[in-house]
């Protein structure tokens, strides 16, 4: 759910922001918390390679449980909590065994439940089990792309795959992008949509809020100068100057192609995203 800010500026008039009533309002678990050093876009010899990243606030990382490991050893709900770094919320859970880890919370999770990894778990939000163990037509998020490597995909609030068939020792998972693919039967999914579903509705209302993510101003093409973009320079405003839009690098902006003709997962595509 989102809620309407009282704002009292014309930056935040029409922002919105989470609704929070859903979290339990506990610190993080300290032992599965850890500081993360800012890098900025930088990488290790200190050059920039992804742009418009700097500043955000400070933030401890929750060390999640993709991989949902504990096999067959049950877990009771005691917080949902929020996590400044990802979009989903994150749900604290307490293992019979005495372990605690974070998982990924669905919506509609709620303090008390019950939670299970096992071959044949029962079929309800949170509970983990290998894909060949669901019917048909089942939602599932943090898939495995390899047995044992943790869930790779299905992570962002809202995100839902739809199990579509199985055949072959393969079953074929829809992706949120309209693809299909496939995966193995043997790789564990969790069953669920991820909660926090509104939150690509959220109106951030000012520009700092954006910083307070790391996000920094992105600069048009057509406002620097020629030896920064493709599309700088020029006496007064002017487009773009040439056929088709570029990157600030050269290459051709829409509808050029870059992914590679001999790609490793083009066996497991099915159908590309965007095909008709």
């Amino acid at each position: 759910m989102l809620k309407k800010l009282h704002g009292t500026t014309p930056t935040l008039r029409f922002a919105t922001g989470r609704d929070f009533t859903v979290l339990t309002g506990v610190k993080p678990l300290k032992k599965l918390t850890k500081v993360i050093k800012k890098h900025g876009g930088r990488n290790a010899y200190g050059r920039v390679t992804v742009r418009g990243q700097g500043g955000q606030s400070k933030r401890l990382y929750r060390d999640i449980d993709f991989k949902r490991n504990n096999h067959a050893i049950p877990g009771k709900v005691v917080s949902i909590e929020y996590d400044p770094n990802r979009t989903s919320f994150i749900a604290l859970v307490n293992f019979a065994n005495g372990d605690k880890r974070y998982i990924l919370a669905p919506e509609g999770m709620v303090v008390g439940d019950s939670v299970i990894s096992d071959l044949k778990a029962p079929l309800k939000p949170g509970n983990t089990m290998p894909l060949a163990s669901m019917p048909i037509g089942t939602s599932v998020h943090n898939v495995e792309l390899q047995p044992g490597a943790g869930g790779k995909m299905g992570r962002a609030a809202g995100t839902t795959i739809t199990l579509m068939a199985k055949e072959g020792g393969k079953a074929h998972l829809r992706l949120p992008s309209g693809e299909v693919r496939l995966v193995g039967e043997l790789c564990l999914a969790t069953v669920g949509v991820l909660s926090n579903i509104e939150w690509k509705n959220m109106n951030f209302g000012k520009a700092g809020r954006k910083r307070n993510m790391g996000i920094r101003p992105t600069v048009r093409g057509v406002a620097q100068d020629p030896g920064s973009h493709p599309h700088g320079g020029g006496e007064g405003r002017s487009g773009i100057g040439m056929p088709s839009p570029k990157t600030p690098w050269g290459k051709p902006a829409l509808g050029y192609r870059t992914r590679s003709k001999k790609k490793y997962s083009d066996k497991v595509i099915l159908k590309r995203r965007g095909a008709k």
